[in-house]
């Protein structure tokens, strides 16, 4: 079983960026695909990118898409989420999820595995 542990989140400006990080423990992380969520105060927990485990595929919400880009590297158990432009309506909790599935899904059900979370805050 992997635990992941998110990172990186702060206050930051529109216009900023800010990179997250999610390590994860366990020795079967390579062959896991991962996914970042964001929930804000009275929504739901949405997606907002994905990377699968095979040739680390990605995936974007439309929302962030061109401004968001996620990776990984499985030597460090570590995936990342670079944000760039940040706008005010960023602002959330990011969580970083985990599932034992060759491709990323957008839905939050189809994880088993998630992180505490990291609060990002973007003032305007």
């Amino acid at each position: 079983q992997v635990q992941l542990i998110e990172s990186g989140g702060g206050l930051v400006q529109a216009g900023d960026s800010l990179t997250l990080s999610c390590e994860a423990s366990g020795r079967t992380f390579s062959s896991y695909t991962m996914g970042w969520f964001r929930q804000s105060p009275g929504k739901e927990r949405e997606f907002v990118a994905g990377i699968s485990w095979i040739a680390g595929r990605p995936g974007y919400a439309d929302s962030v898409k061109g401004r968001f880009t996620v990776s990984r590297d499985d030597a460090k158990s570590t995936v990342y989420l670079q944000m760039n432009s940040l706008k005010p309506e960023d602002t959330a909790v990011y969580y970083c999820a985990g599932r034992r599935s060759s491709n990323w899904s957008r839905l939050r059900s189809e994880y088993g595995t998630w992180g505490q979370g990291t609060q990002v805050t973007v003032s305007s």
